[in-house]
């Protein structure tokens, strides 16, 4: 029970809505917490108007709802678009970018409140609890962390989701899907996210229903859409539709854009296993649909106006940036080092890349730059250009040296 300090203690609670935060609100109020209740709006399918509603009725004393979406395409998304991240090679980090910008607002919000401590609803066997909480201790020292699904009097209580369903009823807590729900869904404008229930057993192929995002790829408009992004200095500044003759300016609409035509083809879907920053192996489900024709358009523009040596370098500093981001070390010292070179490395890609959308795949069509380093002259079959081939026999024997050596090494032992 709460003793007569905690009464006065004020907690800023990560507030979604669903079934784990409206439980844990009620939960925090019968401890004696006075609770503050926070919503970052991140693109995700939401009723704000009905979430505040409810965070009152549950008796939270104050609901901040901040519209986060430019600054979280702009200072989280964009970076990341830079980068060409991707987790273990294959996941886009959709969840991982939006837990610093939702943190960060959080954070503000404690301070303001005069906060003692800060709530989320992440579970204590996730990566979210890491992110989260690094961020905050990272940007307000000092600040206490309240992880219900850690302490002992919450988990031996609620042993999982059958047990918040029978806690909500009781506390008369409206549920609405929740109750019904056979996975868990994380949403916000770079991605769907969907683990637990059903997909927990590897081999289960997820249901159709399950999707929200993207259009089934087999069933996807027979006609493709062709369209044009333009980077500039790495970041995408425009969309041009040449289909349907539709030009797109402004981060947030090029993204949202994006989103809606990568749904409509089916584009972004990928059903993986990862490694958890924890120590553990999990299954997700991911849809990224305007992340995934933004990873593929920068990706050949900066090919196309990047030197050879500095992709190797720049490659190095990706898989540095995915791991950084997916442990939750935004706010790092090592994480704000790999955007800083990250960012510096994009100063020449800048330029244009042609796409043709279709069932599920995204196809590079053609590229432009007025500073690519594609000399059409130098490569060409038909023209000798400023090159002399018989350089090429000196070239060839000094990195033949090499292996020479390497195989009178190997007759040695023989």
């Amino acid at each position: 029970m709460a003793s007569s300090d905690k009464q006065k203690e004020t907690v800023v609670l990560a507030y979604s809505g669903g079934l784990d935060t409206s439980c844990i609100l009620v939960w925090l109020k019968e401890q004696g917490y006075d609770v503050v209740a926070f919503l970052a709006n991140v693109g995700q399918e939401c009723d704000f108007d009905e979430v505040e509603k409810k965070a009152y009725a549950l008796g939270a004393r104050k609901i901040h709802i901040c519209d986060c979406r430019e600054e979280f395409v702009s200072d989280y998304i964009w970076p990341w678009v830079q980068s060409n991240a991707k987790y273990e090679n294959r996941y886009m980090l959709g969840t991982s970018l939006a837990r610093p910008c939702i943190a960060k607002n959080m954070v503000a919000v404690a301070k303001q409140e005069n906060a003692s401590f800060i709530s989320h609803g992440a579970t204590g066997k996730g990566n979210d609890q890491i992110r989260f909480e690094l961020a905050c201790y990272a940007l307000l020292p000092g600040v206490k962390i309240l992880a219900p699904w850690r302490l002992p009097e919450f988990y031996n209580r609620f042993k999982g989701r059958p047990d918040l369903v029978k806690y909500a009823d009781e506390k008369n807590i409206s549920l609405g899907v929740a109750k019904t729900k056979l996975w868990s869904i994380d949403d916000n404008l770079m991605h769907n996210s969907y683990e637990g229930g059903m997909l927990e057993n590897p081999s289960t192929e997820p249901e159709a229903v399950m999707w929200q995002r993207t259009t089934d790829p087999t069933k996807a408009s027979d006609t493709p859409d062709l369209i044009a992004v333009t980077f500039d200095g790495g970041v995408p500044v425009k969309v041009v539709n040449t289909t349907e003759k539709v030009k797109i300016t402004g981060a947030l609409d090029i993204f949202l854009y994006l989103n809606q035509l990568g749904g409509k083809h089916g584009i972004g879907r990928v059903d993986i296993v990862e490694s958890r920053f924890i120590g553990m192996k999990s299954r997700g489900c991911y849809e990224t649909p305007g992340g995934s024709i933004l990873f593929a358009a920068h990706e050949d523009i900066e090919t196309f106006t990047m030197d050879k040596e500095l992709i190797k370098i720049k490659q190095c500093l990706s898989v540095q940036f995915a791991n950084q981001v997916y442990y939750g070390m935004w706010f790092s010292p090592e994480c704000e080092f790999t955007r800083f070179c990250i960012n510096k490395s994009q100063e020449n890609v800048i330029g244009t890349v042609n796409l043709k959308l279709f069932k599920g795949n995204v196809y590079v069509t053609g590229r432009e730059s007025p500073i690519s380093l594609y000399n059409e002259e130098l490569v060409s079959l038909d023209v000798q250009g400023d090159y002399e081939p018989m350089d090429a026999g000196g070239f060839i024997k000094i990195n033949a040296l090499r292996l020479q050596e390497h195989s009178r090494v190997k007759r040695m032992k023989m």
